[in-house]
């Protein structure tokens, strides 16, 4: 089955931002909420997943499952999109608007993963 570009832009910008991670780490543990333990590792194990999930979109055997992987992940990183909001020191320069508009962005980037698991089937 091929895929649709969309899917590989949706891939392409899932591996940039996982490659990020660890070329801009401090940027990412700084949103990460104090609640949560070791930021080092989850900064590390968010990209990893995020470069991870990324690939396998490519590939047509298990794109559906890593669509619905990074849903997953896009919620269990929702809390640091929160924490930026309401914690200037994590809002890396950003005003609060773009802070803010980061939240519904995060649905926008759920929905269009959804709807590669309705798109594979």
């Amino acid at each position: 089955m091929d895929l649709p570009w969309h899917l590989y832009l949706m891939a392409v910008l899932y591996v940039l931002a996982g490659a990020n991670h660890f070329r801009k780490p401090d940027m990412y543990k700084k949103i990460i909420p104090p609640y949560f333990p070791n930021p080092k590792l989850l900064n590390a194990i968010t990209g990893i997943a995020e470069i991870t999930l990324g690939i396998g979109l490519c590939i047509p055997a298990i794109s559906e499952y890593c669509a619905i992987g990074i849903i997953a992940l896009l919620v269990a990183v929702f809390p640091a999109n929160l924490f930026m909001v309401f914690d200037d020191t994590a809002a890396l320069g950003l005003p609060l608007w773009m802070r803010l508009l980061r939240l519904p962005f995060q649905i926008v980037l759920i929905l269009w993963a959804y709807a590669y698991t309705l798109f594979i089937k």
